[in-house]
């Protein structure tokens, strides 16, 4: 079934996936994934634990390679060749331009301790995109500003707070430009008071109309920040739709049931 988020007028899929399907070994992680994210939308990915939220997530980068279906990023089709756990990329090059225009922001910072802040946040546009270091380094400085800890440049990752590491990590990835964000539960590893300040920051973005997929344990910010939500089952889309359908008119008994779960944890 061909899952498709409603566009904001004259928009196109940033990106789109059809079919995806992924197993490690005998499990089944997804069963047929459809959807598409579209130009300045906010898509939540939602669901249990095991239900191949951040498994979709990092099929879109080819962090994982699905074994059947395609991703398309700005309507070109990532090339991959065989099927199955034999499915391979087809076209580094591709891919690494690809990857190039995605900003993945993952559950842990994945900050390199060797460097600092504003090394960390430089070295992709840098060696990567081959951009001047001079433009480079304004454009760190105005990111870590933007996330609100530009007077950490100097510092190192173990200088720094979880909540402080996890901004870092979002200005790294906004310096690259990215076409879409991609977050994987960004706020999972930190204490509560941290979490809601790598929070805000993520609704400053969402406010800007910047593309996004996040995967998200927090329903209340899933509901505040998203244009879209898919709820995730046992490896297929249960239910999706505008956050007042998702949480204010829900029809599956699985997603009641979960919501109501999330809500007394």
């Amino acid at each position: 079934m061909q899952h498709a988020s409603p566009a904001p007028a004259g928009s196109s899929p940033v990106v789109e996936l059809r079919g995806l399907h992924k197993s490690f070994g005998a499990l089944e992680v997804l069963k047929g994934i459809s959807f598409a994210a579209r130009e300045g939308q906010v898509i939540s990915l939602i669901g249990s634990s095991g239900s191949g939220k951040s498994t979709l997530l990092r099929c879109i980068n080819m962090l994982e390679i699905p074994d059947r279906g395609d991703v398309l990023i700005d309507g070109e089709a990532i090339k991959l060749r065989g099927t199955g756990a034999s499915r391979q990329i087809a076209d580094e090059a591709q891919l690494r331009r690809i990857r190039s225009e995605l900003g993945m922001v993952f559950q842990s910072f994945n900050l390199w301790a060797h460097m600092t802040v504003l090394q960390n946040v430089m070295e992709v546009p840098l060696v990567v995109q081959g951009r001047q270091r001079d433009e480079v380094e304004m454009e760190a400085r105005a990111m870590l500003d933007k996330v609100g800890i530009g007077s950490k440049t100097d510092a190192y990752p173990s200088q720094l707070s979880g909540g402080q590491q996890q901004r870092a990590a979002i200005a790294r990835a906004l310096c690259i430009n990215p076409r879409v964000m991609l977050f994987d539960e960004p706020t999972s590893a930190l204490d509560p008071e941290l979490e809601v300040e790598v929070l805000r920051v993520i609704k400053v973005l969402a406010d800007e109309g910047r593309s996004m997929v996040l995967v998200t344990h927090d329903m209340e910010f899933a509901r505040s920040v998203s244009d879209w939500v898919i709820f995730l089952h046992q490896g297929r889309i249960e239910e999706e739709g505008t956050p007042d359908d998702v949480f204010g008119a829900t029809k599956s008994a699985r997603l009641r049931q979960f919501l109501n779960a999330a809500n007394h944890t």
